[in-house]
């Protein structure tokens, strides 16, 4: 397939890249700087502005999938759904935030009293993002979540799906390596199964 990943020269984004790269994917890299993106076979790196919605629209007609991999307070969803409605790309698929999981029925996590203060501003958007999404009638999205710790680490491809609820392991932790968030991304986009639905990584 040929898929596009805005944000490709961030922790997740230079993930995925190289995840579907090496499936033999053909990425177009879309970064503000592509020459931070790491030269590797199947990956071309392009200049590219998130804030540019018609700029952006052009660069992702013509491919399968769009990954959007940006941070949500240095971008505008709105925007970037236009670009993804006005590109006509097959599928449009989000690297969300652990903050709209929910911890109870109704809950989330964002809104509890331990969430780390730092971060709040950032998973509250990316908690609009998602409801934008849902709201959305033309688009054929997907929103992943990670768990709450985001972190560089192994692929192992071993971890759990889930749809709106924290996940967490048995000692409580709940985290999930970029690494593999890519392999359950790129997952995602060869085997289908959670269109106009989020759903959420973890081990």
């Amino acid at each position: 397939m040929k898929i596009a990943v805005i944000g490709a020269s961030g922790n997740a984004g230079s993930r995925i890249s190289a995840e579907l790269a090496r499936r033999g994917h053909a990425v177009t890299a879309i970064a503000r700087n592509p020459g931070k993106i790491a030269s590797q076979a199947n990956v071309t790196a392009v200049a590219g502005d998130v804030m540019d919605q018609a700029g952006l629209a052009a660069l992702l007609a013509g491919h399968d999938a769009a990954v959007s991999s940006v941070h949500f307070l240095d971008s505008d969803p709105v925007r970037l759904i236009g670009a993804a409605r006005d590109s006509n790309v097959g599928r449009y698929l989000v690297v969300g935030g652990a903050g709209s999981l929910e911890v109870a029925p109704g809950v989330r996590l964002v809104t509890t009293s331990g969430f780390p203060v730092a971060y709040k501003a950032e998973a509250e958007k990316g908690a609009a993002f998602l409801d934008l999404l849902r709201a959305e009638k033309e688009l054929n999205w997907t929103f992943l979540s990670p768990s709450a710790l985001f972190a560089a680490g192994e692929r192992t491809g071993k971890f759990r799906l889930g749809t709106d609820q924290l996940l967490t392991a048995e000692d409580g932790k709940s985290w999930i390596s970029f690494e593999d968030f890519a392999v359950a991304l790129a997952d995602e986009i060869e085997r289908p199964a959670h269109i106009r639905r989020r759903f959420t990584v973890g081990y």
